[in-house]
């Protein structure tokens, strides 16, 4: 696992849009890989479950949060074909997202930030509203997406590990040129 020094307060945020394959989205890549196969106790390989060009434009977005030039957090979404949107229990017409923060620099409200420019980024692509699921071991995920305004698509009060996956949705405000 690749370790990132700690930005300093003062650090100057930056967003930039590019591609899974930057180098600069490896050690994040590879440390969220750790992550879910430790706390899911299973072997999980990102590049397998999702294709790269699935998060390119037109349809989706790839963007990691910098700072002073150095990842510290990231996120992505793809347009849901009918097909997965079903499997899903999904609107075929609105997107799926992922997002995740470095252990270095969590709980200093960076994937609120990206979770901020990713729904202003479908907005203006023309999406209405945003699927997500996070995994029943991610308690910190389904506390941003309840923050965030999400509409959890489950029992609140059930055992996660009951559930599954966690299913949440909202409906984006579209911009007004």
């Amino acid at each position: 696992m690749t370790t990132t020094p700690r930005p300093r307060p003062t650090a100057r945020l930056t967003v930039r849009h590019t591609t899974v394959g930057d180098p600069l989205a490896r050690p994040l890549l590879d440390e969220l890989t750790h992550e879910y196969s430790t706390r899911y106790q299973k072997p999980v390989d990102l590049g397998l479950e999702y294709p790269a060009e699935e998060f390119a434009p037109p349809g989706g977005t790839f963007l990691l949060l910098l700072a002073d030039g150095q990842p510290v957090a990231g996120g992505a979404y793809r347009r849901l074909d009918a097909r997965t949107a079903e499997r899903m229990g999904a609107p075929p017409d609105g997107v799926w997202g992922r997002i995740w923060t470095h252990s270095a620099h969590r709980r200093r409200g960076l994937a609120r930030r990206v979770l901020d420019v990713l729904e202003q980024d479908a907005a203006a692509r023309g999406y209405t509203r945003v699927h997500l699921t996070t995994g029943p071991r991610q308690p910190e995920a389904k506390v941003l997406y309840l923050a965030a305004g999400y509409r959890p698509l489950f029992d609140l009060s059930a055992d996660p590990e009951s559930i599954g996956p966690l299913p949440f949705e909202k409906h984006l405000e579209t911009p007004r040129p």
